[in-house]
């Protein structure tokens, strides 16, 4: 497997985030290693997907669009009219470009951790959840119940993130990503499949 330089690609980050930006991705990098630990995902990939989620975040959102158009990385009308979500995908490929990661499954990870989507690998879901649950979050609604559920139920705590995160956008329609609600859809009937076999 591909070695990562992880003390490398920080100090390289540093100088791209601001520093909010920065501690908050030194949580999901240390969230997303302790969720690996517990639920048997590998480790230095979920580091790397952790310190690198952001590396987009604090690129302004103008410029977010052209670097995109530049690379001819697709995003969607609703990306473009909501910019701020562009930074996942653009995230991904300077992942690839800047810091040399290679590894599609950090890739991924690092595509996926705003939206979410159907049917998550392990790492995907780690990352989402380490991005939404890390120690320096105190806005979101359940986050005790949810930092339990991490590390006892990762696909109950991925349903309920997505419920509330549809509650939250759903106030405020214009900014309801469909990738969010196919997710949501999906752990949602999961969910269901699991509450109906408990029952039976």
């Amino acid at each position: 497997m591909e070695q990562y330089d992880l003390w490398k690609l920080d100090k390289k980050l540093q100088k791209e985030v601001d520093e909010d930006r920065y501690h908050h991705t030194l949580g999901v990098m240390f969230t997303a290693a302790s969720m690996a630990m517990v639920w048997g995902g590998d480790l230095e990939k979920a580091r790397v997907a952790g310190l690198l989620h952001d590396c987009a975040k604090c690129i302004p959102n103008k410029k977010k669009i052209t670097m995109c158009e530049k690379n001819k990385i697709e995003i969607t009308e609703f990306e473009r009219n909501n910019p701020f979500l562009i930074h996942a995908k653009l995230g991904a490929f300077l992942a690839k470009d800047k810091y040399k990661v290679e590894d599609p499954e950090i890739l991924s990870a690092i595509t996926w951790h705003t939206t979410g989507k159907e049917d998550m690998t392990l790492l995907e879901k780690i990352i989402y959840i380490a991005d939404y649950i890390e120690p320096a979050r105190n806005k979101a609604p359940h986050l005790t119940r949810l930092r339990k559920l991490a590390f006892t139920d990762i696909d109950e705590c991925m349903y309920e993130i997505l419920k509330d995160s549809m509650a939250y956008l759903s106030e405020n329609p214009k900014t309801m990503d469909p990738m969010t609600e196919q997710a949501y859809q999906f752990y949602e009937a999961l969910h269901r499949e699991r509450t109906a076999k408990e029952e039976a």
